[in-house]
């Protein structure tokens, strides 16, 4: 090779660096794999700090690596573990830093029968945890519904199914349907939005989710926790009505009544207009004997006062009333002469007592009173005064002025 050929192979447009061939490998998959449905086995699944999850999928012949971001992965509805079968919905796409391709995952679900039972078990767990099976929050579905809402498939049985129930029992009751995949990718989602939708509309007295019977796989939006919580904040009373008797959903746990089929759910919901007729006859005549017991009661207590000594001979009665009044009024007046005589023996009693604490009374008996002139204090004890003090002493008629020449105690 020449040197000059050797330069022509270092010409720009001869080579590419490695991040520019590995941006065009990226672009390359990322436009031919959009986006694909993928099956197969977790592996080495790691929970990173950040809420990611990574993970291979694998079956017998290969592998491949896969990322699923916390903002999409936090709304599973199961735990993903190592051997653990899913089918997920991913794009391809190129590490470069490694120069790897890999699956970021938007969706994963179980795939299988046992996986999906797996999963049903985990939420069915966290969820009674939580307390959205609670009995206490349940509500009483409405003895008389005007108007009845329905989620579920336009096309299905269940559907049918109901309304030919509904309408046979309680012709005058209207009836609105939402509706809904059932099953299959985005089912979920739209059976949640029809029950917050039919709360915002506020005009149903009653919610009925149903549909016709199935795997495990084909009733499995009825399964999504997204459903399970929409059933859960709905202010409407919800029944669910999913599958044949024998299938039971994360649906039937958090409605507030469960029906075993739809047709049970209609008959759940709507009472038959023989039995309101009834039920309405039946109110009639025990009101009407009601009435006719009040009225013999009435009548009854009417001839007893008629009977009585009062309505026979009220004359008599008006003046024993006379008499007792006299009675009162007598003995009314000696309790207020006895009263009067009591209080003026206790006056006299206290004026004698205020006589003998008169000093005057105490001078007559040979007491005298020496008082002290230059305040006019009354002397009770000697040694308040004091030499040159002049006193006056008082008897019992006159008095005498005087200076104290000594005092003794």
């Amino acid at each position: 090779m020449t040197q000059l050929e050797f330069e022509d192979l270092l010409s720009d447009d001869r080579y590419q660096t490695v991040t520019q061939l590995t941006r065009d490998i990226k672009s390359l998959l990322e436009t031919a794999f959009p986006g694909v449905w993928v099956q197969g086995e977790i592996s080495n699944l790691k929970h990173h700090s950040s809420g990611h999850l990574y993970f291979s999928l694998k079956d017998k012949a290969a592998q491949i690596s896969c990322v699923m971001w916390r903002s999409r992965n936090q709304d599973l509805s199961f735990a993903p573990l190592d051997g653990m079968h899913v089918l997920v919905k991913a794009r391809l796409s190129l590490y470069e830093k490694r120069g790897s391709y890999q699956l970021d995952v938007w969706q994963m679900q179980p795939a299988g029968e046992g996986e999906l039972q797996r999963a049903f078990e985990q939420l069915k767990r966290r969820l009674f945890v939580e307390g959205l099976f609670s009995e206490a929050k349940k509500q009483p579905l409405p003895r008389f519904p005007e108007h009845v809402g329905i989620v579920s498939s336009a096309s299905g049985a269940a559907v049918r199914d109901v309304k030919t129930v509904l309408q046979r029992r309680l012709p005058s009751l209207e009836i609105i349907l939402l509706p809904v995949r059932v099953q299959g990718v985005g089912a979920a989602q739209e059976i949640a939005e029809a029950i917050a939708q039919f709360n915002e509309f506020g005009q149903v007295d009653v919610i009925i989710v149903t549909r016709g019977g199935g795997s495990i796989e084909d009733l499995w939006a009825f399964n999504e926790e997204v459903v399970a919580r929409a059933i859960y904040d709905s202010n409407i009373p919800v029944v669910s009505a999913v599958g044949h008797e024998v299938d039971f959903c994360i649906s039937d746990f958090v409605a507030d009544v469960r029906a075993a089929t739809p047709s049970a759910a209609a008959e759940t919901v709507a009472c038959r207009k023989a039995d309101i007729v009834a039920e309405m006859r039946y109110f009639v005549e025990n009101m009407g004997a009601l009435l006719l017991d009040n009225v013999r009661y009435k009548k009854e207590h009417l001839r007893s006062v008629e009977r009585s000594y009062a309505f026979q001979r009220p004359a008599d009665r008006i003046r024993q009333m006379r008499q007792r009044l006299d009675d009162i009024g007598e003995r009314v007046g000696q309790l207020t002469t006895q009263k009067l005589t009591w209080n003026r023996e206790k006056i006299l009693n206290l004026g004698q007592r205020l006589e003998l604490l008169n000093h005057q009374k105490l001078l007559q008996r040979g007491y005298s009173v020496c008082f002290r002139l230059a305040d006019g204090l009354l002397v009770k004890n000697a040694n308040v005064l004091a030499a040159e003090d002049e006193i006056k002493v008082a008897f019992h008629k006159g008095s005498i002025l005087g200076k104290v020449n000594s005092v003794q105690e």
